[in-house]
């Protein structure tokens, strides 16, 4: 299990630095927080597009005239 955290630890960025040595756990555990949560956004977008994806109703594809405007104009009576 130490060598899977330590191969994903490099994989979210590097860690060669003997300066920030004591933290790479934390910065590990905060960019798999964002990573999870990016993902876990992008699987809820990406199921609503999939759920609505032919949700048109059946009336608008039929285009009918209805003369929904009724205004009139007196421009044309010069």
């Amino acid at each position: 299990m130490q060598k899977l955290w330590k191969i994903w630890k490099y994989t979210l960025g590097s860690f060669s630095d003997d300066k920030t040595a004591p933290y790479d756990n934390y910065v590990a555990g905060i960019r798999t927080f964002i990573f999870v949560s990016y993902m876990v956004t992008n699987t809820f977008i990406v199921s609503g597009v999939l759920r609505h994806w032919h949700d048109v109703p059946s009336s608008v594809s039929q285009t009918q005239e209805k003369g929904l405007c009724k205004t009139y104009s007196n421009v044309h009576e010069n």
